[in-house]
């Protein structure tokens, strides 16, 4: 029976550490994307001519492949702010497109530095595409400098963006976690319970004991 009760205990044991090891990794892995997702939105309403970063580390997803197969349509990339002085030719860099609508950024590279009316300005070209960009890249159009990627996650980021999102991958693990710490802590308000129980049995036949031997002592007498 002790065995069964121990082989019992050991399973719990073991049970309770896996969930709390998985919790708390949850926990690590989804409360800095939400605190980083919810900066994000704050900062691109608040600075919308801007494109919103921590600690000067911008994260941005890829939606084409001109850049393939170094960085690939669906990835997201992480990019930091850079003086423009600083960027040479060769360098992967992040801007706001002058072809396009003044807000869509493209991640290309550098293949020219250049002089624009005076002004510093970089010659781009997407390693996937036979031909350069069609105009020059301002200085003051620099959004940040490449530095590594993350295969895949752009697509990920995207979904938690949205609604259903946010629920699936934040909600729900977040709710079921509370549930798991509410279970838990009811498991083992029962338990100390059980024992309090117990013990306060074992101490009334204690108890009962003693009365009765007292009692057969004097009837001996």
């Amino acid at each position: 029976m002790k065995k069964t009760e121990n082989t019992e205990v050991r399973k719990h044991s073991w049970r309770h550490m896996f969930l709390t090891i998985l919790g708390t990794v949850l926990c690590i892995i989804l409360i800095p994307i939400l605190i980083m997702n919810i900066s994000l939105i704050v900062k691109s309403y608040t600075n919308s001519d801007k494109v919103p970063s921590v600690g000067g580390y911008l994260p941005l997803i890829v939606l084409t492949d001109s850049m393939y197969p170094e960085i690939q349509s669906g990835d997201l990339i992480i990019c930091h702010t850079i003086d423009p002085e600083e960027v040479a030719a060769g360098d992967v860099i992040a801007f706001f497109d002058p072809a396009g609508n003044g807000t869509s950024v493209v991640t290309h590279r550098v293949v020219e530095i250049t002089r624009e009316n005076g002004e510093l300005a970089f010659i781009t070209k997407g390693d996937a595409n036979n031909a350069e960009d069609q105009m020059p890249v301002p200085a003051g159009s620099l959004v940040g400098q490449y530095r590594t990627r993350i295969a895949g996650a752009g697509n990920i980021a995207m979904f938690m963006q949205t609604t259903t999102g946010l629920i699936l991958c934040v909600g729900v693990p977040l709710v079921l976690l509370i549930g798991y710490d509410v279970l838990r802590r009811r498991r083992y308000e029962k338990s100390r319970k059980a024992d309090t129980d117990a013990l306060l049995r074992e101490l009334e036949e204690l108890r009962s004991q003693q009365k009765n031997e007292k009692g057969h002592s004097e009837d001996d007498k």
